[in-house]
C-alpha cells in the first residue's frame, strides 16, 4: 500500500467565513487526491517545535515554539 500526506491549511475570510467554507475545502482537497485514484484516510493534526531564534548577536532573538500542522492521509492500492 502507498501513502500520501498533504498539509492542509484552511483560509476563510474572518468576518464573513464559516465552518462550512473551510469543510468545502476539505471536501474540494479530497475530491481532488480521489479523482487521481487515492482513497482519504484521515486529517492528523501534527506537533512540531521550533527551535528559538537567537538573532544576530543576540539581538532580535525570538524563543521557541510549538506548531501545529493539519495533515490530510490518503492511501492508495
Amino acid at each position: 500500500m502507498e501513502y500520501k500526506v498533504v498539509p492542509f491549511v484552511a483560509s476563510i475570510d474572518h468576518k464573513l467565513g464559516t465552518s462550512a467554507h473551510v469543510a468545502e475545502q476539505l471536501e474540494k482537497l479530497i475530491n481532488e487526491y480521489a479523482s487521481n485514484g487515492w482513497k482519504y484516510e484521515k486529517l492528523e493534526a501534527v506537533s512540531t517545535y521550533v527551535n528559538p531564534d537567537n538573532g544576530c548577536f543576540g539581538l532580535g532573538g525570538k524563543p521557541g515554539y510549538t506548531s501545529n500542522r493539519q495533515m490530510v492521509v490518503f492511501s492508495k492500492q
